[in-house]
């Protein structure tokens, strides 16, 4: 397993400057990002896609400094019902899925979306329970109509282009937990050689009250676990206790807030990282560890290098083989 990092935390720097930094905490790898919501690119990624000097000099930076491009990160929402934003992320979308080859990864890491609850509406609607009745009539509406058919079309090209997606499971999108992940994949798949799958980050998870460990060893058996961001999150017993984890508060409403990104070891510890990285390891993820950093309480360069930090003691404190137990 390797260590790297989603570098839009570093889009204040220039590429070679972001670059050097990875290189000199020692990382593997880097996930970069080439549209949506993670912020501007280190570069123009539609005209690296046709320009065959561009993409052999980006190869050549990384091959300089040791590293290996582990996915194209494209965050957006491509069903939004906002025509203008679908279009763009979309647009971002394939043209992920085109550079990504041409930069060595195989992996395209974004969101599944959430459309309108109707053709009418004009901006997304997360649907959070099953009642009243119109719920279920919006749910049916953005699987059938919209979810299933975006999806279906995009694992065609993606397997034409040789790509894989890694859905981020994330609230306020349609796909949320494994059973909205599996649920779609194979929907769009079928059963066996999904190349619609999962990046897993415990962070959206731990609030959600699912158990990121067992997560892994869920998607690992359906043979969705494709990629993992590393990020940690701290819950607020008080708050919790008197309000719950459903919080639309401000993420820098520290003192209010039921939980907050934190980066890793400083929501949970060895408790979890420990037999977390033990699952992937069983359930034989030898991909990237990628710390994303959204730490209130940290600037980046301290959240970034404690995650470095602890994350390569405890990588480094796990088997490399298979224990009799697995």
């Amino acid at each position: 397993m390797k260590l790297g990092v989603m570098a839009a935390l570093f889009t204040g720097m220039k590429f070679e400057q972001a670059l050097d930094y990875c290189a000199e905490m020692g990382l593997d790898a880097i996930e970069l990002p080439v549209g949506g919501y993670p912020g501007k690119p280190f570069f123009d990624p539609d005209k690296v896609n046709s320009s065959a000097k561009l993409v052999d000099e980006i190869k050549g930076q990384l091959k300089e400094r040791g590293l290996e491009v582990s996915g194209l990160a494209v965050h957006g929402n491509p069903v939004s019902p906002v025509k203008a934003a679908a279009k763009k992320d979309h647009a971002d979308f394939l043209t992920a899925c085109e550079l990504a080859g041409k930069l060595g990864t195989d992996t395209i890491i974004t969101f599944s979306g959430c459309p309108g609850g109707s053709n009418r509406d004009t901006m997304p609607n997360w649907v959070t329970c099953a009642w009243p009745p119109e719920f279920g009539a919006i749910l049916k509406y953005q699987w059938e109509e919209v979810l299933i058919p975006y999806w279906s079309e995009q694992s065609k090209l993606c397997r034409k282009l040789g790509v894989k997606v890694a859905w981020e499971a994330h609230p306020g999108f349609s796909v949320y937990n494994p059973d909205t992940l599996m649920r779609l994949s194979e929907a769009c798949c079928g059963k066996g050689k999904a190349n619609l799958g999962a990046n897993l980050d415990p962070s959206h998870f731990f609030w959600q009250g699912i158990d990121p460990v067992e997560a892994a060893r869920v998607l690992g058996e359906a043979g969705l676990l494709f990629y993992c961001h590393a990020k940690d999150t701290a819950i607020d017993p008080h708050q919790t206790r008197l309000n719950g984890t459903l919080d639309t508060r401000s993420y820098g409403d520290l003192h209010r807030r039921s939980w907050v990104f934190r980066t890793c070891g400083y929501g949970h510890g060895d408790e979890f990282w420990k037999p977390f990285i033990s699952m992937l390891r069983r359930q034989g993820y030898d991909g990237v560890l990628s710390i994303e950093h959204e730490d209130s309480y940290m600037s980046v360069n301290e959240g970034f290098e404690k995650a470095v930090e602890y994350l390569s003691g405890v990588m480094m404190s796990e088997p490399v083989g298979k224990a009799w137990w697995y």
